[in-house]
């Protein structure tokens, strides 16, 4: 009998892979990238202090549209973009966490790129 592959512990081991080969600085923090299937969430986060810098999601009040389409992935990426210029963050460690990076991934770290991160 064949079973199923669970998606989410594949992508789990995934991560975790990606994770033993980049970490997030002071210089250069780690932009880490969570979907769901009707959100998308960003973080800014600095691995040596352990903290989040900067956040930005499709659950944040002042969205507009849903967070489940590219259109949205391209809104969550231009605001992390944003708040993370205005923190004096220039340069990030692009994390897709397990994701492959198509689709709603792509069209966020595009964004984020159009709006002055580099990476």
């Amino acid at each position: 009998m064949l079973l199923k592959a669970d998606k989410k512990k594949t992508r789990m081991k995934r991560h975790l892979r990606v994770r033993n080969r980049l970490s997030g600085t002071a210089e250069r923090p780690r932009l880490s990238v969570f979907r769901s299937l009707a959100h998308i969430y960003a973080q800014v986060i600095d691995d040596e202090k352990g903290i989040t810098l900067v956040a930005a999601s499709s659950v944040e009040k002042d969205f507009e549209g849903s967070g489940g389409n590219i259109a949205g992935a391209k809104k969550v990426g231009a605001a992390i973009a944003k708040k993370a210029l205005e923190k004096g963050i220039n340069e990030v460690v692009f994390d897709r966490g397990g994701y492959i990076y198509h689709g709603r991934i792509a069209a966020l770290a595009d964004a984020a790129r159009e709006g002055g991160l580099k990476f």
